[in-house]
């Protein structure tokens, strides 16, 4: 029998990518978006789902339900960037990507653990970031938002056991996306002390998202880890530098590794 998928943030990027492929892989895959919009780039159903509200995800899985029958696997994708220094970045935009990134992950697994505890199986795959090993500047709010969900998965993993559900987290680096059109940006203001500091990171930002894996690589990563029957719980998918500064920070002074980080990122 064909698995059935559920993938959330699908109409673009590397939730898209996911879904074209676990569809040529012969399973069964339903993406959502906020507002749907098929097109000849997407070859399975696009529902509507907005993970801030409840009641689409709770629509959005029954419609799923009353066609299948089941759910097997949740790649919970759908997330927010944002981008900005900590003391000028707006506290309720802060709070908005918490709540897409983090509380809406968790509301979304809420609502399919049920009948994955009915069927005695399934499967649950949390999208992170590298960005979540490491408190990146100007890009904290996102980092703690990955890594909040890296802990909470962890958690959900252990609960969940007994019932038959495999939980993991899936990092990836930096891939060739169009993240940052949706991205919220804290504007560059004239009289900001982190004028300059912050305008050279956002363009460092977005040109290692240009010049990012395609997210195929992902797509690939994330079929095979469906197909073990005994994955692990963390993965990260980047390139070398990107996992290699996971493992700097592991066996670094903090300080020393906080200057790396500096250096790189020019401050």
């Amino acid at each position: 029998m064909s698995k059935v998928v559920l993938v959330t943030g699908a109409s673009s990027g590397i939730g898209k990518e996911v879904a074209n492929f676990l569809v040529h892989k012969g399973f069964t895959v339903y993406g959502t978006s906020r507002n749907p919009k098929k097109t000849d780039a997407i070859n399975f159903e696009l529902i509507a789902l907005d993970v801030i509200k409840k009641e689409t995800i709770e629509t959005a899985i029954q419609t799923i339900l009353n066609k299948e029958n089941r759910l097997d696997v949740l790649i919970n994708n759908a997330g927010k960037g944002i981008t900005g220094p900590i003391e000028d970045t707006p506290t309720e935009e802060m709070k908005k990507v918490f709540d897409t990134n983090f509380f809406g992950a968790i509301d979304v697994m809420k609502s399919v653990l049920p009948t994955m505890r009915k069927q005695k199986s399934g499967f649950i795959i949390n999208i992170t970031s590298i960005a979540g090993y490491m408190g990146l500047p100007y890009r904290g709010v996102y980092s703690a938002t990955k890594g909040a969900l890296e802990l909470i998965t962890e958690a959900t993993s252990m609960e969940v056991k007994k019932f038959g559900i495999k939980v993991v987290n899936v990092a990836p680096g930096d891939f060739s996306t169009n993240i940052a059109a949706g991205r919220y940006h804290t504007p560059v203001f004239e009289n900001s002390a982190y004028k300059e500091n912050y305008q050279l990171n956002l363009d460092l930002i977005d040109s290692h998202v240009d010049s990012g894996l395609h997210p195929n690589i992902i797509a690939e990563k994330i079929y095979n880890i469906i197909q073990s029957k005994n994955p692990k719980l963390h993965y990260k998918v980047a390139d070398f530098m990107q996992k290699f500064s996971i493992v700097l920070k592991r066996v670094l002074p903090d300080r020393v590794y906080e200057r790396l980080l500096m250096n790189h990122y020019k401050l």
